[in-house]
Formats: structure tokens, C-alpha cells, sequence
């Protein structure tokens, strides 16, 4: 990879302070630290320490789908954008990196307040408002930016959407992952409710999750897709309009450092939990009755539905 492909990225310094602990995993599963024979990963709870992790913005209108890649991520989180529509991101565990990703868009303000809790990983993305842009170049951890060999475009799609990334070597120089709040547990957790299907909106976007009875069916905007969740957290957070404007409009920028409520979608049943991320470099965690609720190990979609 060039010198141009690698680009300093973050906000304000928050990307700076990292997490150390290793991932928090309950005893039927085995636990461990990320170095000890048992490890785990700190993304899934899977066995097998993670490796360096790469987030990548994808494109989520009718005419990007379906995506390329997400079935590889580790987690992907639902993200409202300008005029109420949803935009994803990806974050990749560099051990298992599908070849290419896509369609890949821009990088909004909210990104940067979810990679803080990451350990300097690398952010592709296809562009950033004007002012946002510097400030992506201006930080600690690690970017792919449009316009390099990393990216390449398709034909048998219109553009905006039809620009792709090849991954190899992206995370080369990123942090190795480290814990982001997360707790798994291969045990179902008492409590909860039975609900095999679940949704949750933004002002011009859905999504549905629908349990098969080993993990949840995506679909978005009432279209069925291939993409798969083991767990879903449906996060409500604040919304309010980014520092950084648009000339096209209203820029939504999604809370997620703060408290609130959520709803925990595993094995079929839904709990209520509190979210609780007191600072941009802390990890989030999800509570109820005070401790954490443990999810399945395996992908988790994480949606900041407004609250």
C-alpha cells in the first residue's frame, strides 16, 4: 500500500485513549485473555483472538443492494443519514476479510464517535463534507480514502453506487481489537420475551430482523436480503444535527456516547437493557438489572434507531 492510501483519520483526539481489557466472556464459553490458549474474540465471541480491525461505510438505498461483504463483518451497525435513509458500517476482524466490499459511500460525523471506541482501526470510506474531511485526515487511526488503487468501480451499476474496495493489506496498519463493551455467553439468558421478529425505523428507513430458529434473516425498507445476524441490538439514541453541515440539507449526527435504553434480539427473545457509554473512548455496554446481558457468540447488527 502507498503513502496515499494510508491517511490519519479521527475527532478532536477522542480516537487517541484506548481500552486494555480483554474480551468479557462468560465461563460456559470458555473465557480467557487474547493471549492464553482459549482466547476469544473480543468482536464475536468466538474462539480465536481477533486481529486488526477494518470499518468500511456501505451503501443501503434499493440501488446498492444487495451489498457485497456483509456476511464477513463482525458487526455491522445501522447509521441514519441525510433525509431520514440509512447508511451501514462495517467493521471487519483482519483474520477473515472478504476480498471486496461495497458499495462504499461517505463517512459522517457519527462514524467517528463509534471508531473512538475501537483501538485506532482503519475507516474506508468514499468521501466526507468538506470540513469533516481534514479532521479524518488529522487523527490517530487509519483511513482508505476514494480515489486510491484500494477502489474501483462496477458497470452494472449507476453511480454514486457502484464503487467498490478491495481489502487486502487496509488493516495492515491498524489496532489489533480490543473490548468494546461486549459480554457473550453460548447460554440463553433468563428473562426476556419471546419475539421472533422485530424492527426498528428512521424517518425513511426499516429494518426487520426475523428469527429462523439459528439466527436472524435482514431485510431493509421491506426487501428480503442474504445478510444474517446472530444478534441484534436496537440502540435509541439522541439525534441531532451535525457540527458538520450539508449545502443539501439536514446532516443527522447519532449519540452514542451517553445512556439510554435498548433492545437485546438473541435465540429468539427480546430483552430491555440500558446502554451506558460514559465517554467516547469507553466501550458500551448493555445492562439489565445492572448486569451485562450476554449476547450469542457470533455477528451482532447494532441499529441507532432515533429515540
Amino acid at each position: 500500500m502507498n503513502r496515499r492510501q494510508v491517511i490519519g483519520i479521527g475527532v478532536a483526539g477522542v480516537l487517541t485513549a484506548t481500552l486494555v481489557s480483554g474480551c468479557k466472556t462468560s465461563s460456559d464459553d470458555g473465557g480467557g485473555g487474547s493471549t492464553s490458549a482459549s482466547a476469544v474474540s473480543v468482536l464475536t465471541g468466538k474462539p480465536g483472538a481477533a486481529g486488526r480491525v477494518l470499518a468500511v461505510k456501505i451503501d443501503n438505498v434499493g440501488q446498492a443492494r444487495p451489498q457485497t461483504g456483509l456476511n464477513n463483518a463482525d458487526l455491522v451497525y445501522g447509521i441514519e443519514v441525510e433525509g431520514g435513509l440509512s447508511r451501514l458500517m462495517a467493521v471487519y476482524d483482519s483474520n477473515h476479510l472478504p476480498a471486496s466490499v461495497g458499495p462504499v459511500r461517505s463517512a459522517r460525523e457519527t462514524d467517528l464517535q463509534l471508531l473512538a471506541e475501537y483501538n485506532h482501526p482503519a475507516l474506508a470510506f468514499s468521501g466526507a463534507q468538506s470540513q469533516l474531511l481534514p479532521v479524518l485526515r488529522s487523527s490517530s487511526a487509519i483511513v482508505a480514502e476514494t480515489g486510491t488503487s484500494a477502489f474501483y468501480r462496477v458497470s452494472d451499476r449507476p453511480a454514486p453506487h457502484n464503487e467498490y474496495l478491495h481489502t487486502k493489506g487496509l488493516a495492515d496498519s491498524a489496532g489489533v481489537a480490543q473490548d468494546i463493551g461486549l459480554t457473550f455467553s453460548g447460554t440463553v439468558p433468563a428473562g426476556g420475551t419471546a419475539a421472533t421478529t422485530a424492527s426498528a425505523a428512521m424517518p425513511a428507513a426499516k429494518f426487520t430482523f426475523t428469527w429462523t430458529g439459528s439466527q436472524y434473516e435482514v431485510a431493509m425498507d421491506g426487501s428480503s436480503s442474504p445478510w444474517t445476524a446472530d444478534n441484534v441490538i436496537i440502540q435509541h439514541v439522541q439525534v441531532q444535527e451535525s457540527q458538520y453541515h450539508s449545502r443539501t440539507g439536514y446532516v443527522p449526527f447519532s449519540q452514542t456516547v451517553g445512556q439510554g435504553s435498548a433492545a437485546i434480539l438473541r435465540d429468539g427473545r427480546s430483552y430491555t437493557v440500558q446502554w451506558d457509554r460514559p465517554a467516547a473512548s469507553d466501550g458500551t455496554t448493555y445492562t439489565l438489572n445492572g448486569q451485562p446481558l450476554p449476547l450469542r457468540p457470533g455477528r451482532t447488527w447494532i441499529i441507532l434507531e432515533p429515540s
